[in-house]
């Protein structure tokens, strides 16, 4: 509750991502504060803020949640018959191109294996994960997210995969087997929404970099309408290995040529100290052997 507190600036944030009310979170603050001796929070505007002696508890706390994950991972070790349930979560074209994919080959392997999955962004799935509402995060690396030595998280590398420029079918690009970013400079863009995801600042930043902005001519919300949209006529659109669209729509896939090639890394995270959790250890191998050809898999 207090690194919630910490994390959103107020009482009524926190309770809300742990689906509490704000006076029962209020409550269990000033009664560890009562038993501790010591003064917790303290107002800041409309906010409030962590006292030295809060920042202090926090910093023991990460340790010993890490050391309790642990445990939970020894203990389910000498379980008989583990049959989960499995929690994972990701973004839109990694649950359609990675977790599923995972998830289906450990029920295979295991029919009475029980997992979860939810679609939700990278901000989303570490909220998850540090409230304990999932087990492993697939994520993207954003501004927004906690920052990588943040101690309640464990991540590693699990594949980089390039984003390809997608030109309708007959466009004088489709012909060719690889192509510049600047070679569609002049074109129509087609991005998802600025508030979306990435994407949209991906674009932004990969086209800067090709010294060029580009044109927004149309915003989606999904690979799917970006796709149509594309195969329509409407613009062009940068998209990674993982997403993919209708078959039956006239879209061409290019392959970007020369410096600084778009790419993105996905993630895996974990609460620290779990990933040695038998089912985790499962579900990280599914996910690698689930990484497709398109892309690289990356070592942890």
């Amino acid at each position: 509750m207090l690194r919630l507190v910490h994390q959103f600036g107020t009482v009524t944030s926190a309770a809300e991502a742990m689906h509490l009310t704000p006076s029962a979170v209020s409550h269990h603050l000033r009664e560890l504060a009562r038993e501790l001796k010591v003064p917790l929070l303290e107002p800041q505007g409309r906010k409030v803020k962590l006292t030295p002696a809060a920042h202090l508890l926090i910093g023991h706390a990460d340790g010993l949640l890490a050391k309790w994950e642990e445990t939970l991972a020894d203990l389910e070790s000498h379980r008989a018959g583990v049959t989960g349930p499995l929690r994972m979560c990701g973004f839109t074209t990694a649950v359609g191109g990675l977790i599923a994919p995972a998830a289906g080959a450990l029920r295979r392997d295991d029919p009475g294996l029980a997992v979860e999955i939810r679609e939700c962004d990278t901000d989303e799935a570490m909220g998850l994960l540090a409230a304990d509402e999932t087990d492993i995060a697939v994520i993207e690396p954003t501004p927004d997210a906690p920052p990588p030595g943040d101690p309640r998280f464990d991540r590693e590398p699990l594949l980089e995969e390039a984003l390809d420029l997608i030109v309708p079918g007959g466009h004088p690009l489709a012909l060719r087997t690889g192509v510049s970013l600047e070679d569609a400079a002049d074109e129509a863009w087609i991005s998802v929404q600025p508030d979306g995801c990435a994407h949209h600042q991906q674009v932004m930043t990969y086209c800067a970099a090709a010294g060029f902005t580009p044109r927004i001519a149309h915003n989606a919300t999904t690979w799917s309408v970006i796709w149509a949209l594309v195969a329509n006529g409407l613009g062009v659109s940068l998209v990674p290995r993982l997403a993919g669209g209708p078959s039956d729509q006239p879209v061409v896939r290019i392959p970007l040529t020369g410096d600084g090639v778009p790419k993105r890394r996905v993630l895996t995270c974990v609460r620290r100290g779990s990933r040695n959790h038998p089912l985790i250890v499962r579900a990280l191998g599914a996910l690698h052997d689930a990484v497709p050809d398109r892309c690289t898999r990356m070592a942890a």
